[in-house]
């Protein structure tokens, strides 16, 4: 086989169908756009999970004077039950691999450092804060294990797990997540009723060619290579645009805009968007390619 010839009816397939085939190569690039979009968020939302997860700990709130709950009946926490509290905490490593003391002074001083531009602080004193263990698991997923061994004994409180209140937020962007592929998906069905629908246009604008290769014994992928070759062109063509589209919302979007302005989180790095990149196209040739084959099969008949 020719390349030449392979190449000369290729673009003589372009010029014979050159609005179907724009509408393709746009079509294809707004559904990858979207494609890789909702894979940015998912690899965003694992990044995040990853950063937050990390730095997740489990509050252990001590008993204090104003403590009403029925483990702090005895009054405020004693010296000998906080002693203990700490040693019981540090015998079960691994699992608990840091323990930090906050007393209700440093539990002030943060509170005014968050709310320092709220109404708030000045309703509120160092004895209306109680002192805590923060502790710190290997893995954030078992704090059953803390909260069964601590909840309701005697000087303690409350036991809080930080993660329940980011797994709402994390829900939250997989929710997104998922609308963003499920949008992308649905263009892609699109993508793939209009490479059908332009490969039956051209099948047919070019029925003449295809009967006189038959006559003189071309065999089926001679004859379709050219529409093939055209199809995976015009993908290919919608993936990159599509690329630029995703490199542009890293730079412009992410690193310009929402990491300086969004410090005390991380954000995904350009090794996301390049492992994205090739799926990208691989997904976008794929569709168009196997779209156009099915489509020849049964209508590039002579």
């Amino acid at each position: 086989m020719r390349a030449g010839f392979i190449a000369e009816e290729i673009a003589a397939g372009f010029r014979r169908n050159l609005t179907m085939t724009l509408a393709v190569i746009v079509t294809i690039a707004a559904s990858l756009s979207l494609f890789g979009a909702g894979l940015l968020v998912r690899a965003q939302v694992s990044t995040m999970k990853d950063y937050w997860y990390d730095k997740v700990e489990v509050s252990i709130y001590l008993c204090s004077d104003a403590s009403d709950t029925p483990s702090c009946s005895g009054g405020a926490v004693t010296p000998a039950q906080r002693k203990q509290i700490r040693a019981d905490l540090k015998q079960m490593a691994p699992l608990v691999q840091q323990v930090y003391y906050e007393s209700q002074q440093q539990a002030y001083q943060r509170f005014i450092k968050q709310f320092k531009n709220s109404a708030i602080v000045q309703n509120v004193s160092a004895t209306a804060l109680p002192e805590s263990f923060r502790v710190k698991l290997s893995n954030p997923e078992k704090y059953e294990v803390i909260a069964s061994a601590f909840t309701g004994r005697a000087g303690i409180e409350q036991v809080q797990d930080q993660r329940r209140l980011l797994d709402r937020f994390f829900k939250l962007l997989n929710g997104l997540q998922t609308i963003a592929l499920g949008i992308a998906l649905a263009m892609l069905l699109v993508t793939v009723l209009l490479v059908v629908n332009t490969m039956r246009v051209a099948a047919y604008s070019r029925r003449r060619e295809v009967g006189i290769m038959r006559l003189v014994g071309a065999s089926n992928w001679y004859v379709q290579l050219p529409f093939i070759a055209e199809a995976a062109i015009s993908a290919a063509i919608g993936a990159l645009v599509a690329t630029g589209v995703i490199a542009s919302i890293k730079h412009f979007g992410i690193d310009q805009r929402l990491a300086p302005s969004y410090q005390f989180t991380s954000f995904i790095g350009w090794d996301a968007v390049w492992s994205i990149v090739p799926l990208v196209f691989a997904v976008g040739v794929g569709i168009s390619v196997v779209a156009a084959a099915a489509t020849l099969r049964r209508h590039l008949r002579v």
